[in-house]
């Protein structure tokens, strides 16, 4: 999908999950993402403009509901937002190339980081290192 997408084509193109998690900053219910319980090897995609995020090398079982990260591909791959919504404070993760919301990062995850990166799977594509597959969350 380009990144230069009208909000009409996005509606047409993905499903009223990953639209609203994508472009209304939307969480998806925990353990019901599709690439949640996902081990192949490969990279995970935005799902809106198919910039690289995460190597599966970086994802881990931090048994939150969502698929967790404690590293993206590159510096310029996420976006951090200070998000205070809900009486809470995070920080919101997003895609650095076309700014849509993935999810939140956490100061809990394990070494070399400590970063939690959970990440809606209504977000997320993923391509397989083995066969070329590619998966949508």
């Amino acid at each position: 999908m380009a990144n230069n997408s009208s909000e009409d084509d996005l509606k047409k193109e993905l499903t009223e999950m990953q639209f609203y998690v994508t472009q209304n900053h939307g969480t998806e219910p925990p353990f019901t993402g599709h690439l949640l319980h996902n081990k192949r090897d490969g990279v995970y995609h935005c799902l809106v403009c198919d910039a690289a995020l995460f190597n599966s090398q970086t994802k881990y079982d931090s048994g939150c509901g969502w698929p967790s990260f404690f590293e993206p591909v590159s510096e310029d791959a996420i976006r951090y937002i200070n998000d205070y919504s809900h009486g809470m404070q995070r920080v919101e993760i997003r895609c650095g190339k076309c700014d849509a919301h993935l999810g939140h990062v956490f100061p809990d995850g394990p070494q070399p980081t400590g970063e939690r990166y959970c990440v809606n799977s209504a977000s997320l594509s993923f391509t397989d290192d083995e066969d070329g597959s590619r998966t949508r969350g």
